[in-house]
Formats: structure tokens, sequence, C-alpha cells
């Protein structure tokens, strides 16, 4: 487990900051740029030093000001990972994975390069490789090394759709197959939505809320700070049995409730996670007889920030154990007399899907 809470000057900006982060999973940073989420990767590495600060990693003080520890960066075993691949340009893609080579990894080679999928490139020099191959390969690198932790600083800037698409199916492959926690920085919220399990808001050098990512998405007192995300909620479900005539499968959600998804989202039986933004979410007090909404899913009202003078009211539903976010206009908001433990029916537009790692638009419409 990671344990931070630093104090450090960066000229108008004051860093200020905690954050505890667990054994395995990935804790997103995410805020708007300048705001302190490098300069906090950059503590953890040993990089920088805090002016006043403790950080704590597996129990081991890696920093403490108060009693004048510093452990040197070489020796905190962490695994970094930047926007730049960094790789050695004289040595083969097999010389710079050996060269991080820890004891400890001695026979964790084979799989690691399975996992990343680079075993076709060991022989290549990295003058010859792609954005993301390098990029693949400088994570390997990093996790050869038997990392305690691995922090990755906007590993897919500048990556093109596709290449960005592939590498980011590897990390959250990773995310999962890995046992290590994850640090991941980056201002696209696609991609946060498609690897994170944890979310921590940082805002003006200030950790302002952090937790389990569906818990953070359902919090109405964020809705300000969360706008990079569209304000976005997530459901979670497992695909049933497809419908060949229409190119749909169906996907369970875990209080028996169904969606229609098209036929491409995946495989009979496997679990995956629907990111659905608040504006695809529209409310009726019962199922409509004549639409064209596949997807209509019983639910009640727990939460609404109607005493907020604003022209829109969001609202946080029940949907069995999960939550699901929704917002309408206050004249509808009025007219329909919604209020909390209200039974509702969500009519839900289109989603969001992340099935191993893919994160693709679906539309579910019609």
């Amino acid at each position: 487990m990671l344990e931070l809470d630093v104090t450090r000057q960066l000229g108008d900006l004051t860093l200020a900051a905690s954050l505890t982060a667990p054994e395995q999973g990935v804790t997103a940073l995410f805020g708007e740029s300048g705001s302190g989420k490098t300069s906090l990767l950059r503590l953890m590495a040993g990089l920088d030093r805090p002016d006043r600060g403790v950080i704590r990693l597996d129990g081991e003080t890696l920093v403490d000001t108060g009693r004048g520890v510093w452990v040197p960066p070489h020796r905190r075993r962490l695994g970094v990972v930047f926007q730049e691949a960094r790789l050695f340009p004289h040595y083969r893609v097999r010389g710079n994975l050996r060269y991080a080579l820890h004891a400890s990894m001695q026979g964790e080679f084979e799989r690691i390069v399975a996992l990343l999928g680079i075993g076709h490139l060991l022989d290549r020099m990295p003058g010859s490789l792609s954005g993301g191959e390098a990029r693949r390969v400088s994570i390997g690198r990093a996790l050869l090394s038997g990392p305690r932790l691995l922090l990755m600083d906007e590993p897919l800037t500048g990556l093109d759709g596709a290449r960005k698409q592939e590498l980011l199916d590897y990390i959250a492959r990773l995310a999962r197959e890995v046992e290590i926690p994850i640090i991941f920085v980056s201002h696209d919220t696609d991609e946060l939505m498609a690897v994170a399990t944890r979310l921590a808001l940082v805002e003006q050098g200030r950790i302002i809320a952090s937790g389990e990512l569906d818990d953070m998405l359902a919090r109405l007192d964020l809705s300000d700070q969360l706008g990079g995300f569209e304000a976005s909620s997530r459901l979670h479900a497992v695909l049933g049995q497809p419908e060949p005539d229409h190119r749909l499968i169906r996907a369970q959600l875990a209080d028996g409730q169904q969606l229609l998804l098209p036929a491409d989202a995946g495989a009979p039986g496997e679990a995956i996670a629907l990111r659905i933004r608040v504006r695809d979410v529209a409310l009726a007090l019962e199922a409509p007889r004549h639409t064209s909404f596949r997807n209509l899913l019983a639910a009640t009202i727990e939460a609404h920030d109607a005493e907020r003078e604003r022209p829109t009211v969001e609202l946080t539903l029940r949907i069995g154990s999960e939550r699901l976010r929704s917002r309408v206009t206050r004249h509808a908001f009025d007219e329909l007399g919604l209020c909390r433990g209200q039974a509702v029916v969500a009519m839900i537009r289109s989603v969001s899907l992340s099935t191993s790692g893919r994160a693709q638009r679906q539309d579910v419409m019609d």
C-alpha cells in the first residue's frame, strides 16, 4: 500500500496532497493541466523532494522530512513510464528489457513479454519501433525491474487512435494480471474510465477527493470537478445469448435486468463495464408503450441536487446494488414531480462499452 502526505512549493502553486493507494489496482490522478499531477509522481519516484511530508510503501518509509529519511530513487524499486519511451537507442529490444531485469524477475521474462505482446520485437532496434510498440517495451522494462509500484505519466500521449487503443488494451490487461499498485496520470477521460479502479481528483495542488471509481462518479457534489468525464457512471453486466436476427446480444445486470447491445460487444459469459453518460439517460414515471428505446431499466431516485440554482438537475438512481446518473431540465424535474425514493424508468440512449480493456462507443437507441 502507498501512503503519501506531502507539501511542496512550486512557484505560485502549493502542492499539499494526501493519498492512499491499495496494494493492487489502478489509481488514476485526474485534474486540469498544471494542477500538480506529474509533480506528485515525481515526488513518489524520488525525482524531487518534498518540503515537508511522509511517503511510505509497503510499510517502508521512503521519505520522512521530520526524521531526515530519504531513500534515493534507485533504492525505491519503483517502475516509471514517462510520456516518452526513453529506450537505449544502441540496444535491441531484448537488451533494453534485460538491462533492467531484477534478480527476482528472472523467471518472469517470458511472461511479461507475452503479456505485452512484444515477443516479435525482441531483435528490433528502438528506432524501428512504432510509438505504441516503444511504449509497450518501456512498460515491459519497468515491470522487469521488479517494482513494488508502477508510475505511469501520460503513457499514451501522442499516439494515434489505433495505437492508443492497442496500448490501452495492454494496460487494462496489465492492471488485472500484475499484483502491484499502479498510479496512472492522464488528461484523457476515456483512458481513465477504461483502466482505473480508483480515482483521485487533483485541483490546484490538492487532492480534493479520492475513492473507488464508481463511487466517485456517483457523487453529485463532485459534478463540477467530474465535468471532464461528461458526468458518466458505469454499470457492470455479464453478456448472455446473442440475437442473431437483429445482430444484438443481451447483457444481464446483477439485479437481473437486461440491456441489448450490438452483437460485437463480446462473447457470451464475458463480464463487461458499461460507461453511460448522464446526457444519455432519460427518465419516465412508467415504461412507455411505443418507443425506439430498447433499454429501459427500473430504478429508484437515490439523490438529486435540485436545491442548486441551475437550469438542470443531476440525479443518482439506484439500480440493484449499482448507481446510474441522469440529468434532466428543472422544468422536467418539476413537471414529473421527481423526489428521493421515487420509482422511475431509466431510458438509455447509448453506452460506451469497455470489455477486457476495449473502450468504444456503442449506439443502443434503436
